[in-house]
């Protein structure tokens, strides 16, 4: 079949690498990414393997390029991505890259400090200019509310002692504090506030804040004013008495602040061109590092021989990748200035080997859909490559439209032709990413959809008259015509010269206006489903041999897949040739005498042959039916009871084969006979009457029962692809059908809003919803209906050792 029909062909190989070479051999297979290394080591413990020092310092350095990025990005700094991809550094340059790093954090945390420390200073004069320049009006404002002869002692002293505080609080704060300012000191204290306009910049956020101040009298009243406001984190500053040292002072704190200024200017340029030098290596640095962490990981999973100048590792690799591979090897050799070679050698093993399927960025999408259902076992048929054709198609078959089909393919031809520029913007949006990945299976889906569309004579469920009705309706019309005042009239086939001939291709459009539309379309669809439902299950059947012949199963064939498929094809396929014939055998004058073939089918099954409702298709018909179903009943203890006890007679069989030379052995040579006697218990260990017999009788239920389910299930088909329609039919006719109705002088303008208003409609529901239920039912048939035929997914995918695949989980995600 190829290896594009079965997973690649793998192999468990051994490698000796030098110590001084391993670093360099490992890097080479990493870009390589065609070898997966086997754990050695599984009982010894992360911290103790040999490289645990050298892991730690990589991962060091991780975390000081993490926070250098996260500076940059604070910074709104874009980090530049040139697309290159360096080699591994030697080991001995991790020391100056450790100390480039250490440099570089050291300077950004002092930087970030003196920052820090700078905006707090800054904050501070900035309250307290606020604070001088709203005292005075405060101060005036309490001596206007004193201004009365019996309270002129009282304003001296508020006035002139030190019995106020002034500061500034959070604004949100301020009614709660004013509150329990009032309760505490029991009235006794006059506060004014008043807000800062301006938001002030706190070293880690933006907040509003006020100005107050607080008037009082006595020591107790200041303890009390104090503890308030150390509880509710309010900033108190020292304020002059007098307003001639308030304005000196508040000179000072302006000159301060403009000193300030300028050295937090110079400390942020000083910060951003660090800052920038370090985003154009960045990602550089970030590979590097990565793939030197990947290369002591992976050497943390070999094996160090006594002399310690030895690595042994054990990978599976593909067995067409092994020239490049021992390619690989020797490049790594080279660059590390060894002398010894490395040394690949295949090892014969008895495990399960990974499964590996090679894809491209065309096939990826599919292999992905079939992986999502299991891994494949190995070597076992992939049922990707067929997938590329039924499932757009299957898709199709339920989104049949033809506009619908055509936006569709627009869209997904945009991803396809600027996939390049697509990729190299990198996109942290996980649905646009989803839909990218998946672009090829978009873009064919669309094709299948104009073409299913043009079946249908489909399109924003509207037919096109490409080829003219076969309907003759013409002499009838007219001011004397048969259908004028008479328009439920219906059109007879049988009658000469009302119906020229089926149309050329796909429906004839004139069923678009039939009232009986449903019924013909719906008989059609139906039928067209078990059709194409049966064949997809026959055929997936059909691939199951192809498995038996390659593992070698006679037994899997003459009990398995052949009573399989004439179980399926006496009643499925019979079924699917009663359509056929029904369509040929029975013509416009007889189409109305056509027996029921559901009632038939169902009568087939129970021996029911005296309905004389339902009159029978063809002669002879009632002993080919009961021979077909007695082949079908036959079939089921052929799969339940025979395979079992062959497998049981082959086992006694062996049993007897070797049990039989020891009784006639003698004591001489019963030392011997130790291997045909672990065979003989490997043998019963395997063999198990009860679970074989369990096993398939389920598998033997489960195929029976569903091949009925799955062949009822292929009817969403004809259920998708109606509502499909009907939801179309009814977008036009309550949407787009009151633009198009209007004759005033407006109307231009009204469609235009109106047409905007079903686009939108059109791609939300019938595009994105609809499209998403056609692909999860899609998805569904060749998961259940499908793949279950031949496909068991019980394995376990090949994972190589790829720095590409490493950096695109850091740098994608």
């Amino acid at each position: 079949m190829g290896e594009l029909f079965r997973s690649e062909e793998m192999t468990l190989a051994q490698l000796f690498l030098q110590s001084e070479a391993a670093y360099c051999c490992v890097s080479e297979l990493g870009e390589l990414g065609m070898v997966q290394f086997r754990d050695l080591n599984p009982d010894v413990n992360v911290f103790q393997r040999k490289f645990v020092n050298e892991v730690r310092r990589c991962e060091e350095m991780d975390r000081k390029l993490r926070f250098v990025e996260k500076e940059i990005k604070k910074a709104n700094i874009p980090t530049v991505d040139t697309g290159e991809n360096p080699e591994v550094p030697f080991p001995r340059d991790m020391i100056d890259l450790e100390a480039t790093f250490e440099k570089l954090e050291n300077e950004l945390k002092e930087i970030n400090t003196n920052q820090e420390a700078l905006k707090k200073n800054f904050l501070e004069l900035t309250e307290l200019k606020h604070i001088l320049h709203r005292t005075q009006q405060f101060f005036n404002e309490v001596c206007l509310e004193l201004d009365t002869s019996a309270l002129v002692d009282l304003k001296v002293t508020f006035v002139t002692c030190e019995l106020f505080v002034a500061g500034v609080i959070s604004r949100e704060r301020i009614p709660t504090f004013e509150r329990m300012l009032w309760r505490v000191c029991r009235g006794n204290v006059f506060l004014r506030k008043a807000e800062i306009e301006d938001p002030l910049e706190d070293p880690t956020t933006v907040i509003h804040k006020s100005v107050f101040i607080i008037f009082f009298q006595g020591d107790q009243l200041k303890n009390r004013v104090k503890k308030i406001c150390e509880g509710f984190r309010a900033s108190l500053y020292p304020c002059p008495e007098t307003p001639q040292e308030r304005k000196e002072m508040l000179a000072g704190v302006n000159s301060r602040i403009d000193d300030l200024q300028m050295v937090l200017n110079q400390t942020e340029d000083h910060r951003q061109r660090v800052l920038q030098a370090a985003s154009k290596t960045m990602r550089v640095w970030f590979i590097k590092v990565r793939k030197m962490k990947a290369i002591y990981h992976t050497l943390n999973l070999c094996n160090i021989d006594v002399t310690q100048k030895c690595l042994i590792a054990e990978v599976w690799c593909p067995v067409s990748d092994l020239d490049s591979i021992q390619f690989a090897l020797r490049r790594g050799t080279e660059r590390s200035g060894s002398t010894v070679p490395s040394i690949l050698n295949r090892m014969q093993t008895k495990q399960t080997p990974p499964t590996f399927n090679k894809t491209n960025k065309f096939t990826s999408g599919f292999q992905n859909i079939v992986d999502a259902y299991g891994i494949g076992s190995y070597r076992e048929i992939n049922p990707a490559p067929y997938t590329i054709i039924t499932f757009p198609f299957l898709f199709a078959v339920m989104f049949g439209d033809m506009g619908h089909g055509l936006l569709m393919t627009c869209a997904a031809l945009y991803l396809v032709v600027r996939e390049s520029r697509l990729l190299a913007q990198k996109s942290d949006n996980e649905m646009f990413n989803m839909i990218f990945a998946g672009r090829y299976i978009i873009l064919l889906m669309g094709i299948f959809s104009v073409y299913t569309g043009v079946i249908y004579n489909d399109c924003f469920s509207k037919s096109l008259n490409m080829f003219g009705s076969g309907w003759s309706v013409r002499p009838m019309f007219g001011p004397k015509g048969t259908l004028d005042g008479n328009p439920v009239l219906q059109l007879d086939p049988a009658v000469p010269g009302v119906f020229g001939g089926p149309y050329p291709l796909g429906i004839d459009p004139i069923w678009n206006i039939a009232t009986n539309k449903l019924t013909f379309l719906n008989s059609f669809k139906m039928k067209m489903s078990v059709i194409l439902g049966v064949i997809h299950m026959i055929f997936g059947v059909s691939l199951s041999l192809f498995n038996h012949l390659y593992f070698k199963k006679p037994l899997n064939i003459f009990l398995g897949f052949i009573p399989e498929i004439v179980f399926m094809a006496s009643l499925f396929g019979y079924l699917v040739l009663l359509i056929f014939y029904k369509w040929t055998a029975y013509n416009a004058q007889t189409s109305k005498d056509a027996p029921s073939l559901l009632i038939h089918f169902i009568n087939m099954c129970l021996f029911n042959y005296g309905d004389p409702t339902n009159k029978r298709l063809y002669e002879g018909q009632m002993a080919i039916q009961v021979l077909l179903v007695l082949i079908a009943l036959a079939c089921v203890p052929c799969m339940l009871i025979v395979k079992t006890m062959v497998l049981r007679q082959k086992l006694g069989q062996t049993f007897g084969s070797i049990l039989w030379p020891l009784f006639r052995a003698s004591r001489s040579h019963l030392l011997r006979v130790r291997t045909p006697v672990l065979t003989l218990f490997f043998l019963s260990l395997q063999f198990n009457f009860g679970d074989v017999a369990v096993h398939q009788a389920i598998h033997t239920i489960e195929y029976c029962l569903g091949c009925i389910s799955n062949t009822a299930s292929y009817l969403r088909l004809w259920a998708l692809s109606l509502a499909h329609a009907q939801l179309s039919e009814v977008l036009w006719s309550m949407v787009m059908h009151l633009g198009l109705s209007s004759r005033s002088g407006g109307g231009f303008f009204g469609l235009s809003i109106i047409f905007a208003f079903f686009a939108m409609l059109t791609v939300a529901i019938l595009l994105v919803m609809e499209g998403l239920s056609a692909f999860l039912h899609a998805l569904r048939l060749h998961w259940v209906e499908f793949q279950n035929k031949f496909y068991s997914g019980q394995g376990f995918k090949f994972v190589p050792f790829s720095f590409e695949s490493i950096l695109e989980g850091r740098f994608d995600e």
